[in-house]
């Protein structure tokens, strides 16, 4: 069971690198000129291009990590997990890609608040 756990929250940090560059990838090659010009389907294809590897870690990490499949954590534990894991992985990347967005006190703020909620979702 606590391997099938890892498995999935590994498998959860990758899915949200893939969709945090599905969703605002396109954001950066527009601030470079590279896809200024795009016409919005073409974007829309890009994104979804880098979204199915997303669904390729994001299914079987639901999978191994619910608990009718032998994993370790309930639906609502799995879906709160996935959520911190998306903002903190979006933060990250946020900061890399857009250098110039800055983290302040209100965003750590509001993190301690989303590990709160993971707690309060793993309590008996």
């Amino acid at each position: 069971m606590y391997i099938s756990g890892v498995y999935s929250v590994l498998l959860l940090v990758v899915s949200n690198i893939f969709m945090t560059l599905a969703w605002y990838g396109h954001l950066k090659l527009q601030q470079t000129g590279v896809s200024a010009h795009w016409p919005m389907i073409g974007v829309i294809a890009f994104s979804w291009m880098i979204a199915f590897f997303e669904y390729c870690c994001q299914v079987p990490a639901n999978r191994l990590g619910f608990v009718d499949n032998g994993g370790p954590f309930t639906l609502v534990q799995l879906k709160v997990v996935q959520e911190c894991i998306s903002l903190m992985v979006f933060a990250l990347i946020a900061n890399i890609m857009f250098q110039n967005q800055g983290l302040h006190w209100n965003h750590a703020a509001a993190f301690l608040c989303i590990i709160a909620a993971v707690y309060f979702v793993f309590m008996d």
